[in-house]
């Protein structure tokens, strides 16, 4: 059976050394936890304008293809759910300021030190925020190692 995954897109949009933080709300997933803005990827739709098409729906700002840097990548497999594929994308100057445009699926945004991240921030985007923080570009979570993995361990 070919493997199937779900593609997200994740902004980490920094203010000198804070990143702005969604309370999911209303959702069905991850309800009451902190989330970088982000979004699944649509049909027909390439990374970057996933990207520029999810932060303009939840934060309200406007980016530019030249605004967004590819920060890393995390192959997820949350307990009990189908995998996820994230490509967090890394923006430090946009047009517009920054406010709560989907109420309906978002309790709160703030601005918090990205060396000081909630506890109760989902784990998918604790993952890429601290690969990010690490300057790694791909991180695993989830997984099983199987024997015989060069690695021998699970990278996140």
């Amino acid at each position: 059976m070919p493997y199937t995954s779900f593609v997200d897109v994740l902004l980490i949009l920094t203010r000198g050394d804070e990143v702005l933080l969604a309370r999911r709300a209303n959702t069905g997933y991850s309800d009451g936890l902190w989330n970088l803005p982000s979004g699944k990827l649509e049909a027909q739709e390439d990374l970057e304008a996933g990207m520029i098409r999810e932060a303009r729906e939840e934060i309200g700002i406007e980016l530019s293809r030249s605004d967004i840097r590819m920060a890393n990548a995390v192959h997820y497999q949350p307990p009990d759910e189908q995998s996820r594929v994230g490509f967090f994308f890394h923006a430090d100057t946009w047009s517009g300021e920054p406010f709560n445009a989907e109420p309906d699926k978002c309790s709160d945004l703030r601005w918090f030190r990205l060396d000081d991240i909630p506890e109760d921030t989902v784990p998918y985007t604790s993952i890429g925020l601290d690969l990010f923080r690490r300057g790694e570009h791909f991180g695993l979570s989830g997984w099983t190692v199987t024997a015989g993995d060069s690695q021998g361990y699970e990278r996140d």
